[in-house]
């Protein structure tokens, strides 16, 4: 999978996805596709071209979203820091661009899952954006710096505690930096915090918003193409599972019907396309690798 930078506009806005590297999910479908029947999983795997006995690993790209709207420069997003080997790429993809962190002066943090904390800091353990405004919603912080309940996710002990273990290494440090939002609300012009949660219990999605175009950044609503078509499937990972579906659902019918470009994390790179209705469910369009 090639990962490099992707630039494009909205409107009047530069953006950039900015790669991190890339992280291998082993038994993708056990990951993203929890409660799938298992006869119709399959069905659904062959229709996408994959086997279901030998889909064994997922590389998904692990991004950052760069929004130049003139009067700000908006990261959405840290990467996974020291995750893995393959990861913790996205200062220096950053520096590729002739930005440097001291050039950040917003970083929107959809969620607290260590792909999009990790890189909150730098290896001295200090903020890695030095005067960046760090913005997250409140329920989110709210649960990940006490006695988070992950009783609902079904992965073992040992990814509970990595994940928790992010959350503490890369949260706390942040905090003389950190507005935190308790409802949707413009957190720069032109750029809006949208409530999304379930996947995680204040999981947002980012809204971009210039001269009569948008964008749409989901997140981690959607994991993989398939949730589109399949809405009803969660993943492992999904804090409050039910809630995620509904805030799936809400925002693939706002990004239709607005026919916005739609940026999704774990999605093949760029992770860029558009969505369009299908029944009760809905269809990715991919735009193309090349920009």
């Amino acid at each position: 999978m090639t990962t490099e930078n992707y630039h494009f506009k909205v409107g009047s806005f530069n953006c950039i996805v900015v790669s991190d590297g890339t992280f291998t999910y082993p038994h993708p479908a056990q990951v993203f596709f929890v409660n799938a029947p298992k006869e119709r999983l399959a069905e659904v795997l062959r229709k996408h071209n994959l086997d279901p006995e030998h889909w064994v690993e997922y590389v998904s790209p692990y991004t950052g979203l760069v929004i130049n709207t003139s009067q700000n420069r908006v990261l959405v997003d840290t990467g996974a820091g020291s995750i893995a080997p393959t990861t913790g790429k996205l200062v220096s993809s950053l520096q590729a661009e002739g930005i440097a962190p001291g050039d950040i002066d917003t970083v929107i943090l959809t969620h607290a899952h260590p792909d999009h904390i990790g890189g909150n800091i730098d290896s001295e353990g200090k903020p890695a954006f030095p005067i960046a405004r760090y913005v997250m919603w409140k329920d989110e912080w709210d649960f990940w710096t006490q006695e988070p309940d992950l009783s609902q996710l079904q992965v073992d002990e040992h990814l509970k505690d990595l994940i928790v273990m992010f959350a503490r290494s890369n949260l706390p440090p942040i905090q003389d930096q950190l507005d935190l939002v308790d409802q949707e609300t413009e957190i720069v012009p032109g750029v809006r915090a949208v409530a999304a949660q379930g996947h995680t219990p204040g999981h947002i999605a980012v809204t971009v918003s210039s001269d009569g175009e948008q964008l749409f950044c989901i997140a981690d609503a959607a994991l993989h193409p398939i949730h589109l078509k399949q809405p009803g499937w969660y993943a492992a990972v999904d804090v409050k599972p039910e809630q995620a579906l509904v805030s799936r659902r809400r925002l693939m019918n706002m990004a239709a019907a607005e026919k916005a470009l739609v940026y999704a994390s774990h999605f093949p790179f760029p992770s860029l396309g558009h969505v369009t209705q299908k029944g009760n469910a809905w269809q990715w369009h991919p735009i193309g690798a090349m920009g």
